[in-house]
């Protein structure tokens, strides 16, 4: 393992001092929103007792060498399958889904964790293949490897989980060198998913569509084996056209390509059936208040008008803090976890909006220079890969509330009440810190 060259700080302070103006600024904001600054209430011991236990996370995460996990990658994907498969088998079941270990002080939600554990696991991956994982065979060797964990999450189902960490996974494949084709196929193969998915979903909940016969056809291919299997063909066939086609206009690319484009459709639809299965009614009108909110206001679309009517509300300057209406009386729904940033924009105004912004741009500024520093390739994948998770929590957060985005249920890292994504959000800047001590280049 490399050494850390004496003389140099082992922080990166901008970064940590970011860090902990948004875990202050979220506490601040979290007990704003549950209107009680007492001990005695269950999110705000929740959320300080988290403080304590993700600050230990930070520590341990800055004092280990982050080599260790690229040396001990086979254990470190051993136990995020255990604790994946442990709590499908002893987790609690709340909210439709059974994602939560229940202790006898707070609850704990392993995909959070597991999160941070595959970006380290799957770094760790690719920086041993080496140039290799340029190569189709290494990709389908990754995707063996992911395929267990994005599977026993959908189980449970956690849906919010595969978002936001896929991005990471291809940001990483990106920083490999990766050909761009094969990129190409995992959005295609993201597309077609989300495509039937969200299609499915829209026809459930408006069934009077069905009474078109190519709609009723259409929805049939998640309940039908046969459809599904004429579908199969059907897109089989059309591959075979498309390379037929390109032979016509001496196009000669590879059959190989057509190929692969035919299989990830394939898997694209059987992933979208797996999901349209897996889906619970709360989350189907998710995808409603995304498509059409104010065909709702009183249903699928509240949560989301709401929390942009209590971002209006806050003006340039805002109401002040603990000053809130909309929010304090209830009128937002989740406001200490989902729509935090409603909380924020009502009290603090668009100033404090974008004070929050401003901090995460620059907690992601430094990760990127943390990456450029780091003395080896492994460290080099690990920051870009936490970049892509930081990335796309602020992507997701700040798109709910304009409505770019489907309301996922995904906080919103150290502003949202959520003491699992706490944790695993410090522990990650702790392996960032750790990269930083441990650079190699001035």
């Amino acid at each position: 393992m490399r050494q850390l060259v004496s003389g140099r700080s082992r922080i990166d302070w901008m970064l940590f001092g970011a860090m902990v103006l948004l875990v202050v600024l979220g506490a601040l904001c979290i007990m704003s929103a549950v209107n009680s600054f007492s001990w005695t209430t269950p999110v705000v011991r929740t959320h300080f007792i988290a403080l304590v236990a993700g600050a230990v996370a930070f520590f341990v995460g800055c004092s280990f060498n982050y080599q260790i996990y690229d040396e001990q990658w086979k254990a470190l994907y051993g136990f995020i399958l255990l604790l994946l498969i442990g709590v499908l088998l002893f987790g609690s079941y709340q909210r439709g889904s059974r994602s939560w270990f229940v202790l006898p002080f707070f609850s704990m939600q392993p995909s959070e964790i597991c999160r941070v554990g595959t970006i380290l696991m799957a770094a760790a991956f690719m920086d041993r293949r080496g140039r290799r994982i340029r190569d189709v065979v290494s990709v389908f060797y990754l995707g063996l490897l992911l395929l267990p964990i994005f599977g026993l999450i959908m189980m449970q189902p956690d849906f919010s989980s595969v978002v936001v960490t896929l991005p990471s996974i291809i940001i990483l494949l990106f920083c490999t060198g990766i050909n761009l084709f094969y990129l190409g196929l995992i959005a295609l193969l993201a597309g077609v998913a989300g495509f039937f998915t969200i299609s499915w979903t829209y026809i459930y909940l408006h069934p009077e569509l069905l009474d078109y016969a190519w709609i009723r056809v259409f929805n049939d291919l998640a309940h039908n084996g046969w459809y599904m299997g004429v579908f199969a063909v059907i897109i089989m066939l059309l591959g075979y056209g498309m390379w037929w086609l390109f032979r016509q206009f001496r196009i000669l690319l590879p059959s190989f390509y057509f190929v692969l484009a035919t299989i990830v459709v394939l898997i694209g639809l059987v992933g979208g059936i797996f999901v349209e299965h897996q889906m619970k009614p709360h989350q189907r009108k998710r995808v409603e208040a995304f498509l059409a909110p104010k065909s709702d206001p009183q249903g699928a679309g509240y949560n989301i008008l709401q929390a942009q009517i209590a971002m209006g509300a806050g003006g340039i300057m805002g109401k002040g803090l603990f000053s809130g209406t909309q929010s304090r009386l209830g009128f937002v729904p989740e406001r200490h976890t989902d729509f935090i940033l409603a909380v924020v924009g009502e009290e603090l105004g668009l100033w404090g909006t974008l004070l929050v912004l401003g901090l995460y741009f620059l907690i992601l500024w430094r990760i990127i220079a943390v990456a450029y520093l780091s003395g080896d390739r492994y460290g080099y994948l690990v920051c870009a890969g936490i970049f892509g998770m930081f990335f796309t929590y602020m992507l997701i957060n700040y798109g709910m509330l304009i409505g770019i985005v489907p309301v996922a249920g995904i906080p919103l890292p150290f502003i949202s009440y959520g003491g699992s994504n706490l944790v695993a959000s410090l522990w990650a800047l702790g392996v960032v810190q750790s990269v930083y001590a441990r650079r190699l280049r001035a």
